[in-house]
């Protein structure tokens, strides 16, 4: 698998931006969103199963805003190693954006599937279910992945990634 690049047979995990949202987030009063927080902090006590990554987009999303806030979504991230952002990246993004299609604001989602895929990651986790977690989109972004020669990332939530066997 692609995974021995990294040297260790851990599943490799790409953290959307709405993940560290989620889990340094104060409770939410919507019930789903503060069932989605809750299930965030179950799965982060977990992710010593799996090897973390981000890229710049996700820091520089999880930048934005309230500074304390902000800093506390950053202060999670510090020890998670963070991917690059190659020209094979953004022309996978370009690809997704035109071939799903993604409307021009899902950029940067389709940004942060093509750094996974480019990656070789095995799993996208994200609350992101309008843009990159819908089933009805899945099998296009899967399909202009694989057509340009990458292997797509299973995208899911931390409500179905287990520290367990897939």
């Amino acid at each position: 698998g692609q995974m021995r690049r990294f040297g260790h047979m851990k599943p490799t995990v790409y953290l959307e931006t709405t993940i560290p949202s989620y889990l340094t987030a104060w409770p939410s009063r919507d019930l789903i969103r503060a069932a989605h927080q809750q299930l965030t902090r179950e799965w982060w006590e977990t992710r010593e199963a799996f090897s973390l990554f981000v890229s710049q987009a996700v820091l520089d999303e999880v930048g934005r805003g309230d500074p304390d806030a902000a800093a506390r979504r950053l202060a999670s991230l510090q020890d998670v190693p963070v991917l690059g952002t190659t020209l094979d990246a953004i022309g996978l993004a370009e690809a997704l954006v035109a071939g799903v299609p993604l409307p021009p604001k899902a950029a940067v989602d389709a940004l942060h599937v093509a750094v996974a895929a480019t990656n070789g990651i095995d799993y996208l986790l994200t609350w992101n279910c309008t843009h990159i977690a819908n089933a009805t989109l899945r099998n296009r972004i899967e399909h202009v992945c694989r057509s340009l020669g990458y292997e797509p990332p299973v995208i899911c939530t931390p409500e179905t990634l287990t520290g367990g066997e897939p």
